[in-house]
């Protein structure tokens, strides 16, 4: 068996993950050389336990013969981390995908990318905003990126294609099981000028655990990250915590104060986001990609951070950071805090981009 095929194999396998996949081949050198590996030898690389070990080393029992029938009939390609066309912006974060299917095409082009993400149940002022809003973004040379789920990601969708723009839609389940399933035509004509993708093997299905995982390479994939419409608890809010992670700005489209669906985003904005009226705010945020639509008139450097108006929290955490990054464990002791008024801490400033963090859950000063 083959590189490539090797690693298919080993993200078959369920509860393994990319950051334990990328373990085990720094660790014995390739995949192939993985899938050759006795339990008591795959046990010894770290986060690799017994029940996992005697998966990867039965993997002979997985159904990899039918995984690679379904890639051909459907025609996709299969990207790997290790090959030249993975997304370079996806590449970049903790824990990028170590396999990624794909139907369509990611090209070069793709690199200023912006995902455009909100509520599935959103109100028509959020469905046209995100509509309007994702034309006048690929209009302006980026990829969108969203989730093709219903509501806000579809419309994202559509917007682009709409203004004969490119769209990458990462799904939450496998390519040969489309979600939701009015979808299916949108994600073809998606296909047709842009890419479908999915890190999850072909026939899995949407299961809840998985649209964390694809949020972050919607976020991943993504220069920042646009949020329409979120309600307070919501999948959309989740993809810019985690833009926020990778040192990816947040943006937010502000709605009415009575609306439910809206909360979420006003509350970003409360808290520091830049708030988005139309793609002029968006150009302002990545002039460097794009110098023929800086605004004329002001050639003024961008303001700094501000500092003022901390909380006491958020002060403590800031004033923690003055002269070195450091760890969760670190900042608990220093700051005194109880873990989730820190965690909230953190959250708030990187929001306000005074912190920023770093692989490993460290913090700095940004």
């Amino acid at each position: 068996m083959k590189e490539r095929e090797s690693l298919v194999v080993l993200n078959l396998v369920r509860g393994l993950g990319p950051v334990r996949i990328r373990n085990l081949i720094a660790h014995f050198g390739t995949a192939v050389g993985v899938l050759r590996q006795p339990v008591s030898a795959l046990t010894r690389v770290e986060g690799i336990g017994s029940r996992l070990a005697g998966a990867i080393r039965n993997w002979e029992n997985l159904e990899y013969r039918e995984e690679f029938r379904l890639i051909g009939k459907l025609g996709l390609e299969v990207l790997t981390v290790f090959d030249p066309g993975y997304p370079e912006n996806l590449k970049e974060i903790y824990d990028p995908p170590v396999v990624l299917y794909l139907k369509g095409s990611l090209v070069p082009e793709d690199k200023p990318a912006l995902a455009v993400v909100g509520s599935r149940r959103a109100s028509r002022y959020g469905l046209q905003a995100a509509r309007k809003l994702s034309g006048e973004i690929a209009g302006r040379g980026f990829t969108v990126v969203s989730g093709l789920a219903r509501g806000i990601d579809t419309e994202a969708h559509r917007g682009a294609l709409a203004a004969g723009g490119r769209t990458v839609a990462v799904l939450g389940s496998g390519l040969a099981n489309i979600y939701p399933g009015e979808n299916r035509e949108l994600a073809e004509a998606i296909a047709a000028s842009g890419a479908v993708i999915s890190e999850f093997p072909v026939r899995a299905v949407p299961e809840r655990q998985n649209f964390p995982l694809r949020n972050r390479v919607v976020s991943g994939l993504s220069l920042g990250t646009v949020v329409v419409e979120a309600a307070e608890r919501s999948g959309a809010l989740i993809t810019a915590r985690l833009a926020m992670e990778q040192g990816r700005p947040v943006m937010a489209v502000p709605g009415r104060i009575d609306s439910y669906s809206a909360r979420g985003t006003n509350a970003l904005i409360r808290d520091g986001a830049k708030m988005i009226s139309g793609v002029e705010d968006i150009l302002g945020e990545f002039e460097y990609l794009f110098p023929e639509h800086r605004p004329g008139a002001s050639a003024r450097p961008p303001a700094p951070p501000c500092r003022d108006n901390l909380s006491p929290g958020e002060k403590l955490v800031y004033d923690a950071l003055e002269e070195e990054e450091l760890d969760m464990e670190r900042l608990l002791a220093r700051t005194g805090l109880p873990s989730p008024a820190l965690t909230a801490a953190l959250f708030s400033l990187e929001i306000k981009r005074l912190v920023r963090r770093l692989p490993g859950k460290v913090f700095i000063r940004a």
